[in-house]
C-alpha cells in the first residue's frame, strides 16, 4: 500500500513545493515508485517539473469533483508521476464546500492507486482551507516545512492545531512526521535563534529534522525542470534532503 505524505504549512514561502519535489526525487533514487500531487492553485509543483498548465478535463480539479479518475490525468516527469494542478483549482475548492464529505474527495480519488505507488507526496496550498483539509484527510503523515524566521515560527501553532482536529474528527491514523526547518542561513544570529526556539518549543513532542540550508540553487532548479539532485547534486542542501526519504520507513 502507498504511504501518503502531506507537505503542509499555511504560510507561503517556506519551501513546501521544493520539499515535496525533492523528497519525491530522493525516493525515486532509492528505487521507489512515486506519485506527486499538486494541490496548490498556484501550480508551483506542476511548473517545477516544466509541465504545461493542463487543459480542461486533465487536471486535479475534475478528479476532486468526481468527473474523471485520478489515473487519467497523470503525467510523467523526472521519474515520477504527477497529478497536475489546474488554474481552476481555487474554484474547485469553493464547489467542494457544497459537496457531502467534500473534505474526503482526495482520499476517495486515491483509493484506486494505493497499490500502484510506494509513496504519494502531496504539495499543499499556503492556507488551511478545504484543499489542505483534503490532503490531511488523505495522508498517513504530514511533514511541516517552516522557514527559520520569526514570522514563520509564529504560524506553526495554527497548522499543529488543525492537524490535531483532523486526527480527532476525520483521520485518526494521521501523524506528524516532523518539522523541517528550511531556508536556513546559519551565518545569521536570527536564524540560529529561531532554530533553537523551534527545538525548545516543539522538540519534546515532535521530531525536528536537520535544517535545509538556504541556496539560490533551489530557486534555479525549477527553471530547468529538475529536482536539486539533478541540477546541483553536490550542494549541501541536496544532501540534507536525502535522509528525509528514509524517515517514513523507520
Amino acid at each position: 500500500m502507498s504511504r501518503v505524505i502531506s507537505v503542509a504549512n499555511q504560510k507561503g514561502g517556506v519551501g513546501k513545493t521544493t520539499t515535496a519535489l525533492n523528497i519525491g526525487a530522493a525516493f525515486v533514487a532509492r528505487g521507489r515508485r512515486v506519485l506527486l500531487i499538486d494541490m496548490d492553485p498556484q501550480e508551483c509543483l506542476t511548473a517545477s517539473l516544466k509541465i504545461p498548465t493542463p487543459e480542461v478535463g486533465q487536471s486535479l480539479s475534475e478528479v476532486l469533483l468526481g468527473e474523471v479518475p485520478l489515473a487519467r490525468i497523470l503525467v510523467e516527469g523526472c521519474g515520477m508521476s504527477l497529478a497536475p494542478a489546474g488554474a481552476d483549482l481555487a474554484e474547485t475548492e469553493v464547489r467542494l464546500l457544497a459537496e457531502p464529505a467534500g473534505e474526503a474527495a482526495l482520499r476517495e480519488a486515491l483509493t484506486a492507486l494505493t497499490v500502484a505507488f510506494d509513496y504519494i507526496i502531496i504539495d499543499c496550498p499556503p492556507s488551511l482551507g478545504l484543499l489542505t483539509l483534503n490532503t490531511l484527510t488523505a495522508a498517513h503523515e504530514v511533514l511541516i516545512p517552516t522557514q527559520t524566521e520569526y514570522l514563520a515560527l509564529r504560524r506553526l501553532g495554527a497548522i499543529l492545531r488543525t492537524i490535531a482536529k483532523v486526527q480527532k474528527r476525520l483521520n485518526p491514523i494521521l501523524r506528524v512526521a516532523g518539522i523541517l526547518p528550511t531556508l536556513y542561513d546559519g551565518r545569521t544570529l536570527h536564524a540560529r535563534e529561531v532554530l533553537l526556539q523551534i527545538h525548545q518549543a516543539l522538540g519534546s513532542e515532535h521530531r525536528i529534522f536537520n535544517p535545509i540550508p538556504r541556496s539560490v540553487r533551489f530557486a534555479e532548479a525549477p527553471v530547468m525542470g529538475r529536482p536539486i539532485f539533478e541540477y546541483a547534486n553536490a550542494l549541501e542542501g541536496a544532501h540534507a534532503y536525502r535522509p528525509l526519504a528514509e524517515e517514513p520507513e523507520k
